[in-house]
């Protein structure tokens, strides 16, 4: 089998590919035949030596995102069977309830474990979950990081009413699968974009109205003209470049700010005022647990909900599809498949 290697910190230059003999699962494992994986900002990140978790010395596995067969069992086994099309879940030891703690529920793929731009993979079973059955393996792909984080920064705290705004910044992985997912439990949504060819794309996903920051660089304040001066209930901030402080100008009194990433080194020197007056909640998330993974998973389902994908790339073209990654502006996930490609 092949498995595609990179260092952290070692940039495109190391990534390499190996081969190596087909793992056999253990009790209470798996082995996956991997159809489909999918990038996320974090292996950018890794590249750069930036990622601030630990990552598996000397090299890795990459990508957190993947989807295929089992085509094995280990002993005990009783969540899957061979011939499972299943996704995986990223954070592997994270089941259910709240995350309380990085030793145990931090263990995750494209870190301290191996990845999934591999042919093959021993998971344990706990981690794995079966695809909704309108998915491709292509599309599956796409779920265990982005929306996973998307579900979990509208719904970790409630599910979203209709009615209710929410507003998503830019068109990243994680924001278009929340402005889905917003739209499916009937919320208004606001969407930003500092790109002016994204403006209908959004509109066509479900956005109300989409804010183009390049022409309304405070575009908070947009945001309270479109709500009547209320604020979005819910803003899902990506802080990424640093809009934290706008996103908390531009929500509701009580409501809260869903923090998917790091929060910028420089919030203390930000206006921040309104953190204060208007009472809002910054909730900062790691991406889910398995029951949250499944919960969503029935939503799709039952909403016939698609991920956006920009482009699919062949197993062999690998290093192509990172320097796509790194060099275009994609409008939805980058996905590298094991299966052929329709022309």
């Amino acid at each position: 089998m092949k498995s595609y290697h990179v260092k952290n910190g070692g940039g495109l230059a190391s990534l390499i590919i190996k081969e190596h003999d087909i793992p056999a699962p253990g009790p209470h494992e798996v082995l996956l035949r991997v159809q489909a994986a999918s990038f996320n900002y974090r292996e950018s990140l890794i590249l750069r030596g930036t990622y601030p978790l630990p990552v598996k010395e000397p090299d890795v596995i990459p990508l957190a995102d993947g989807a295929g067969e089992i085509v094995a069992t280990g002993p005990g086994v009783t969540r899957a069977k061979p011939g499972d099309r299943i996704v995986v879940n990223s954070l592997v030891k994270w089941l259910d309830g709240p995350f309380v703690g990085w030793e145990e529920y931090g263990t995750q793929l494209s870190g301290t474990l191996d990845g999934l731009l591999t042919e093959y993979i021993v998971l344990s079973e706990e981690t794995v979950l079966p695809i909704p059955e309108h998915l491709s393996y292509e599309e599956a792909a796409t779920l265990p990081v982005a929306a996973v984080t998307a579900w979990n920064a509208l719904t970790g705290i409630r599910p979203p009413q209709p009615g209710e705004t929410i507003l998503t910044l830019g068109s990243g992985g994680v924001s278009l699968f929340a402005l889905q997912f917003a739209k499916s439990f009937g919320t208004h949504v606001i969407a930003t974009t500092s790109s002016a060819d994204k403006v209908e794309r959004l509109k066509k996903l479900g956005a109300d109205e989409v804010i183009n920051t390049r022409s309304i660089p405070n575009w908070h304040e947009a945001v309270r003209e479109l709500t009547g001066g209320r604020g979005a209930d819910l803003v899902v901030e990506n802080t990424n470049p640093g809009t934290l402080e706008q996103s908390i100008k531009a929500t509701a009194i009580s409501g809260q700010v869903s923090v998917v990433g790091w929060i910028p080194s420089n919030v203390s020197t930000m206006d921040i005022s309104a953190f204060y007056f208007n009472l809002v909640t910054l909730r900062p998330l790691m991406t889910g647990s398995r029951a949250q993974f499944l919960a969503m998973n029935h939503f799709i389902a039952h909403h016939g909900l698609r991920p956006v994908i920009d482009s699919i790339f062949p197993f062999d073209d690998a290093r192509a599809a990172y320097q796509y990654y790194e060099e275009a502006r994609p409008f939805g996930k980058i996905v590298i498949s094991q299966r052929p490609i329709p022309m």
